[in-house]
């Protein structure tokens, strides 16, 4: 006579299955999870990546590279400002490689001494004016400087009313401030940070 056994026994291989699906679905969301923030940081890192090359490009790209400067021999004729010796100074410029053209207006200078800062731009041609290195005739505050193209740059650093910056200036209890800190701004585009070493005031005297 066969025996029928009763007994309830205890299969646990859907329990088991159902722990092991919720551990799959567990490791597929931590994994999307990680896959976004990898995403999004790389995101991230290639916009501050490209951000910090634009940046970097205008400021190397879009300033004035100073070739020489000198003691202002006087300005060209018909600017209605005087660049004496004793006033202004005079450099000789190009725009950096891969510059694109620059409005004259957009630049400005500052210079730097021991009586404190004189500022001034070349959108008044009393304070500064730009002229190609082979006509030597002032350009209107409007016109640009083309890349490649070298060009004569006079500035005015005794101001009326203003700091004297000048090739002669006093300095400090008589004593002539013989290095004056120089900065050209280009409007949204880079600076260019020289140091004029004074020597002579005599005109055509070097400074840089």
């Amino acid at each position: 006579m066969k025996t029928e056994s009763r007994e309830i026994q205890d299969d646990k291989l859907a329990a088991i299955g159902i722990g092991a699906m919720i551990v799959f679905i567990a490791l597929i969301l931590v994994a999307a999870v990680a896959a976004a923030v990898i995403i999004q940081t790389a995101e991230r890192l290639q916009q501050n990546a490209q951000t910090t090359g634009e940046d970097t490009s205008r400021n190397l790209a879009g300033k004035l590279l100073v070739r020489a400067g000198f003691v202002s021999t006087g300005g060209p004729t018909g600017a209605p400002g005087t660049f004496l010796p004793g006033e202004a100074y005079a450099l000789y410029v190009r725009l950096a490689p891969g510059s694109s053209p620059v409005t004259i207006n957009q630049i400005s200078y500052q210079f730097m001494c021991d009586l404190g800062v004189v500022e001034g731009g070349f959108s008044n041609a009393a304070q500064g004016v730009i002229a190609p290195m082979q006509t030597g005739v002032a350009m209107p505050p409007t016109q640009q400087l083309q890349p490649g193209d070298p060009y004569v740059l006079w500035m005015d650093a005794q101001l009326v009313g203003l700091i004297d910056c000048s090739p002669d200036n006093t300095g400090i209890g008589g004593v002539p401030d013989t290095t004056i800190r120089l900065y050209l701004h280009v409007g949204t585009g880079g600076s260019t940070y020289e140091v004029l070493t004074i020597g002579s005031t005599a005109a055509g005297s070097e400074v840089i």
